[in-house]
């Protein structure tokens, strides 16, 4: 595993996580977003191109251990912001980062968010970050009133019910907030043009190819998830179940924990208990890891069932370090904070348009989709996978 050596938040590094700004048409050049833009235009000499060796490697099918996160991209990407950004009255935004659920895999968001205001020039004071301690959909409500009735200009979200969000997501765009989804895309809403994130149908695949490869491409596996109706959910287990095609390996079983690590736990016990030919388990949201670490070895099968997780909580970390969990995808929730701030203020102070052309040349062929890149980390790559936490803050 090669790891690139991270741009500090100083140097106002914008990385990342493919933004959907509640602004850009699929194609990335329109908007739907009702706000006026403030500036217009991009000065020419502040648009930049896509690497073309980054965009080649994107989307690839291999196994790779590599964390460079579509870095090249990225720093082009950062340098057009902030080119367009200089010289410009930041006093008027105000934005927000509502995640999904408190969870471990949120700290480095909240991190990477507090690190990128501060590197646009933002007070703490105009930079909320929540994460809804019992990860309801009622506290993720209740606290966009809250922010709301404080004057936010725009807000990052990880929609706990992307359905539900639909209708308050046009609200806000149409009282001139802008949305940016991150974490998990937003269809069929008014944020639906720009996904700041992790591809998530790649991000299955690969976890797929690590699963083939765990169990030799043979054996019954299950999946274990927060949710059965957010995109970053069902696009996973389709790249999952897409990776294991042609090989012996069939999910004979799919249970939903509704963001609750104690009930993947407890569904993970069962599974082991009941259906004896599961000889791997695939948990697809960040604390599904550390919780089916726990439910194979209580069963005492560390030996014979192999977990692929996704992201990098602590515990997951821990147990791809003993080898009870054989791989974890990663994704990088810091870089979907920082560019997040970045976005965000852009969209205020330059309008969703002028925003949308500095970002359109580093989407994916979606045209909606800005990749982070992805990681998988096994016990050879936990060394320097910790290594670049550390360097970012996060470890």
């Amino acid at each position: 595993m090669r790891i690139k050596r991270h741009r500090t938040a100083a140097a106002a590094t914008a990385l990342i996580f493919a933004l959907t700004a509640a602004g850009c048409s699929k194609s990335g050049g329109g908007t739907s977003n009702t706000a006026t833009d403030a500036a217009g235009t991009v000065p020419a000499n502040c648009l930049a191109s896509p690497s073309a060796a980054a965009t080649a490697s994107s989307g690839g099918n291999a196994l790779q251990g590599s964390v460079s996160f579509n870095n090249a991209n990225l720093t082009a990407l950062d340098g057009a912001i902030a080119c367009a950004l200089k010289g410009h009255d930041l006093s008027k935004v105000n934005i927000a980062m509502v995640v999904n659920v408190a969870a471990d895999y949120w700290n480095a968001g909240k991190t990477g968010f507090q690190a990128g205001c501060s590197a646009v020039g933002l007070s703490s004071s105009n930079c909320t970050f929540f994460a809804p301690p019992d990860g309801t959909l009622t506290e993720q409500d209740s606290e966009l009133e809250t922010l709301r009735g404080k004057g936010i200009t725009g807000y990052s979200i990880s929609a706990i019910d992307p359905a539900s969000a639909k209708s308050t997501i046009a609200t806000d765009v149409s009282n001139g907030l802008f949305v940016l989804a991150i974490d998990s895309p937003l269809p069929g809403t008014e944020a639906q043009g720009l996904y700041l994130g992790t591809p998530n149908q790649q991000a299955g695949y690969q976890a797929g190819l690590a699963m083939r490869a765990a169990l030799n491409g043979t054996g019954d596996v299950a999946v274990l998830v927060g949710s059965l109706t957010a995109a970053n959910a069902t696009q996973r287990i389709a790249g999952f179940k897409q990776a294991l095609a042609g090989s012996s390996i069939k999910v004979t079983v799919t249970e939903n924990d509704n963001l609750s690590a104690s009930t993947a736990q407890s569904d993970a016990e069962t599974i082991l208990a009941n259906h004896t030919d599961v000889k791997g388990l695939y948990g697809v949201y960040s604390y599904d890891g550390p919780a089916l670490a726990k439910a194979v070895t209580t069963a005492g099968k560390t030996a014979s069932v192999k977990i692929v997780s996704d992201d990098t909580d602590p515990a997951t970390l821990s147990a791809v370090r003993s080898g009870t969990i054989s791989a974890t995808v990663v994704q990088m929730p810091y870089y979907q904070g920082f560019t997040g701030a970045y976005i965000l203020a852009a969209e205020k102070v330059l309008g969703a348009s002028a925003t949308a052309s500095l970002v359109k040349p580093f989407l994916e062929s979606d045209g909606s989709t800005l990749s982070s890149g992805i990681g998988v980390v096994t016990q050879a790559d936990y060394a320097q996978y910790v290594a670049l936490e550390k360097q970012l803050g996060i470890g």
